[in-house]
């Protein structure tokens, strides 16, 4: 994405897209990082010969997943976090420390993908022997543009092995758990400076002079830099494959009604903190729609949700966030297990079972804002719907409906404006706080408003 960013001027300009699919390999769910890499830089020429006096590139990407590296080499394609290895590390974890005590530590929710936990299950498998270096996924890319390893806080945030009180690792936590604490690149904040192509990559993209900087590389704390607030009384929610929704904070909560609840203190851009609880996104839906068109099938997704739009009858709610949701599979069936088990009625047509979904994601989000405020105490007066989900009219209006809010759904883009907006603020184009950022954005993007039915 190509932005451009002034004082009195926002916009956006895609420049290349691409598909990012899990691969399957011998040992299980990877994810092709080289390949991507691969389309990162010739996303980058492109974007070089479209705007030839850009400032700097900054990256960000989904969280807790990473490369293991020896000598500066990959040791293999990144694991996918949902491969079925974490069992094993899970209760590795669990055997050397309380679920009280690591979220004591570190105020991260109970994921069973969490960084630790897999982590955990390649110490057991020996994949850790010999490894000199761990970098999250952006960071590993940031590193094949600079040859420079960081680690970025936001990101970093979400492994469960960073101190939830200091921002550092927990290098106790970590040794207690067994891990190499040399592994552990040095921590740096988003809107930091990082350097200069590597010669290769500047003579592959076609422009020597380009800087790399940090920014919050964990999607999510990109996007919620790119809420339209104009005041603080808001809740968010960055929906797409996965939903994260929550409050931002000045400090951690890590009560044990919070932990009970399972909420996370994930890190922000400039200090803030993201509470927040992963709701099961619009996965459920894409997976879905993945298996119809694997048994040939041509599904068009506007008319699938203008389907479910007119669906007048009955649909009964689920929780999207068993773990049988999770993997990748026959969603429907999953579905029609979960509410057969509880004798409720299974959706009868594909309008219906998509009404049913987006009914039930609704529902999660309601009962997550309701939680955040009452564990936090923060006023909430309206919900940010950012991401893609914000395209979803249909999800958009019933989150407003089981919320009793109005919702204010977009930017679509969130994450990538989050993104340019740090890189611009770090090269001195614009400078102010999160707010003031954020003002920029309501400037440029009108979020469209949907008011409870």
């Amino acid at each position: 994405m190509l932005g451009y960013v002034g004082h009195n001027e926002l916009r956006l300009t895609p420049v290349a897209r691409f598909p990012n699919g899990p691969i399957t390999l011998a040992d299980g769910l990877h994810w092709n990082v080289s390949g991507l890499f691969e389309h990162v830089l010739t996303g980058l020429a492109s974007a070089v010969k479209q705007e030839p006096d850009l400032a700097s590139v900054a990256v960000d990407s989904w969280a807790v997943d990473y490369g293991l590296l020896r000598n500066g080499q990959l040791q293999g394609e990144p694991f996918h976090y949902r491969d079925e290895r974490v069992t094993a590390g899970i209760d590795d974890v669990h055997e050397r420390i309380t679920s009280e005590a690591l979220y004591a530590a570190t105020g991260l929710q109970r994921l069973p993908f969490n960084s630790v936990y897999q982590l955990a299950a390649d110490r057991l498998a020996g994949r850790l022997e010999n490894i000199d270096g761990f970098l999250l996924v952006p960071d590993l890319v940031t590193y094949w543009l600079t040859g420079q390893q960081h680690a970025e806080r936001t990101n970093a945030s979400t492994t469960a092995l960073l101190n939830v009180g200091t921002g550092e690792w927990d290098f106790e936590l970590i040794e207690q758990l067994g891990l190499p604490r040399s592994i552990f690149p040095s921590l740096i904040d988003a809107g930091s400076p990082v350097g200069g192509l590597l010669p290769a990559v500047a003579a592959r993209v076609g422009l020597p002079s380009l800087e790399v900087s940090t920014v919050g590389s964990h999607d999510t704390a990109s996007a919620v830099v790119a809420v339209p607030a104009v005041d603080e009384d808001f809740a968010y929610i960055s929906s797409g494959t996965w939903s994260l929704v929550g409050v931002e904070l000045p400090s951690p909560v890590t009560s044990e009604a919070s932990r009970q609840a399972n909420f996370t203190n994930e890190g922000g851009v400039d200090g803030r903190v993201r509470y927040l609880r992963n709701v099961m996104g619009l996965w459920m839906l894409s997976e879905t729609i993945r298996g119809w068109e694997e048994q040939g099938e041509t599904i068009v997704l506007a008319d699938l949700l203008a389907a479910a739009t007119a669906y007048d009858g009955p649909v009964a709610l689920f929780d999207p966030d068993d773990a049988r949701f999770l993997p990748p599979g026959d969603m429907p069936a999953r579905i029609a297990e979960w509410l057969t088990e509880r004798g409720l009625a299974v959706p009868a047509s594909r309008a219906a079972l998509v009404r049913s979904m987006l009914e039930s994601l609704a529902g999660a989000y309601a009962k997550t804002i309701r939680q955040a405020v009452e564990l936090t105490g923060k006023k909430v007066t309206v919900v940010h719907l950012l991401g893609g989900g914000s395209q979803n009219e249909l999800l958009c209006q019933l989150t407003a409906n089981h919320s009793g809010l109005p919702v204010m759904a977009g930017p679509a883009e969130a994450t990538a404006i989050g993104n340019v907006l740090i890189q611009a603020r770090a090269q001195g184009i614009i400078e102010g706080s999160l707010e003031s950022l954020r003002s920029i954005v309501a400037a440029a993007f009108t979020p469209k408003q949907y008011l409870p039915k």
